[in-house]
């Protein structure tokens, strides 16, 4: 499974590198987050990532095969 992950505000270099097994990249007003996500307690364990460094999680969406 793959996952797009949009966050409010554009995330430092420091906080994209909490997340390796994603690609990250700035659009306007938001970076995004897109990789393999291997189960759902992967999912969950980026969902409690996000949450502890304070972003916002505006979108998730799971991305078709």
């Amino acid at each position: 499974m793959h996952y797009e992950i949009r966050v409010d505000g554009h995330m430092s270099q420091t906080l994209a590198e909490a997340f390796p097994e994603l690609e990250t990249f700035v659009v306007p007003h938001q970076t995004v987050l897109v990789g393999p996500v291997t189960d759902e307690a992967h999912l969950y364990g980026l969902l409690a990532r996000l949450q502890a460094l304070g972003l916002h999680v505006a979108e998730m969406r799971r991305l078709p095969s």
